[in-house]
């Protein structure tokens, strides 16, 4: 009897997922990236409970990798910089308490190394020295394996990997905006719009009402910017989310939108699905109509045009220019035999039968 194959046998485990996610999130409501804080989280959780029931050492290494899989996943973009902390403490955690012997390596594939490294540089300018220490830890102990891809390559495997669904909440919003407004960059633009009025002043040959620029340049930057910030607010708070998923119970007018197209597309799917494309050798015969067998109103009736009457035979046209009308033969269906076989045949009943 063949072995089954456990249920963790893909790339990543939903419900593995599912319990990470609960300590990210946990994770990401400090509001900090200290590792203090983590494996208290880590600790009262009990999340080093995951390795434990599994009897087998092949399933156990397999589970491991599930494991490390899923943690390296929230450890690269596009997350924000706190669940990127997350994962890599994940990291270091799955790795020091796992069951498997020898220990399973974490897997970084080549092409996640260039982000890794502007995390890390991001870290030593933020002087985050924890972020820093825990991943110099992990390269110490030589936890990491260096790959060319992220997962292993087999036989008869899925050609696509799994992908789990990322967490809106997680994901990392642009900062650069909050950086332009915050920075003194519109100070420094309101003085060079100053200064280019002075020295337009100054001039005597240009007038004053030619200008290159706007005068209200900078007011409507900053408005601009702080519409900006105010939708990203909006539209990615988690308030307003609790808030959509109360309104759901009304239907829009996207929900009758999608409900006519997709009876539109049943139509179409019962309509075409009746229609059989003929053979390449009776094409040249009439086709038979075809009656769609679904309850709608519409039914689809493909016929083809009349079929081409083939010109008269040479005899034909010499008994018709003659005027003599051609006898036709009758021959009994029931006879299979050479025509002249069945004129002697016939010759002898009829003169049998013949006083």
């Amino acid at each position: 009897m063949p072995r089954l194959p456990p249920v963790y046998s893909d790339f990543f485990f939903s419900p593995l997922t599912e319990d990470v996610e609960e300590l990210l999130g946990r994770f990401q409501h400090t509001d900090s990236v200290r590792y203090e804080l983590f494996s208290s989280i880590w600790r009262e959780t009990r999340f080093s409970d995951v390795f434990t029931g599994i009897p087998s050492m092949s399933e156990m290494k397999r589970f491991c990798r599930v494991a490390l899989a899923t943690a390296v996943t929230y450890f690269l973009p596009p997350y924000s910089y706190q669940i990127r902390v997350g994962g890599l403490y994940l990291m270091y955690a799955f790795y020091h308490t796992q069951l498997a012997e020898p220990p399973v390596k974490i897997r970084l594939a080549l092409k996640d190394w260039a982000d890794i490294q502007k995390f890390l540089k991001h870290s030593m300018e933020a002087e985050h020295h924890d972020v820093v220490y825990i991943y110099q830890k992990l390269v110490a102990f030589k936890a990491i394996h260096y790959t060319a891809m992220p997962h292993f390559l087999t036989f008869q495997k899925q050609r696509k990997p799994k992908k789990e669904p990322m967490c809106a909440e997680f994901l990392g919003r642009t900062t650069a905006v909050h950086e332009l407004i915050s920075a003194d960059i519109l100070e420094e633009m309101t003085n060079i719009q100053d200064h280019y009025d002075k020295l337009k002043k100054a001039t005597v040959e240009v007038t004053c009402q030619v200008t290159m620029t706007h005068s209200d340049f900078v007011s409507r930057l900053k408005d601009t910017l702080s519409e900006f910030i105010s939708w990203q607010q909006k539209n990615f708070s988690q308030d307003n989310k609790d808030k959509n998923s109360g309104n759901d119970d009304r239907p829009g007018e996207e929900e009758s939108c999608s409900t006519r197209a997709k009876l539109l597309s049943a139509i179409k799917n019962k309509s075409y699905s009746n229609f059989q494309e003929a053979n390449r050798a009776r094409r040249h015969r009439q086709a038979e109509t075809v009656d769609s067998s679904s309850s709608g109103p519409e039914q689809v009736q493909e016929t083809v045009g009349p079929q081409k009457r083939r010109p008269p035979s040479l005899r034909a046209r010499t008994w018709k220019s003659l005027g003599m009308v051609q006898e036709e033969k009758k021959l009994q269906a029931w006879l299979l035999s050479v025509p002249e076989q069945q004129e002697r045949l016939s010759g002898r009943r009829t003169n049998k039968e013949a006083p």
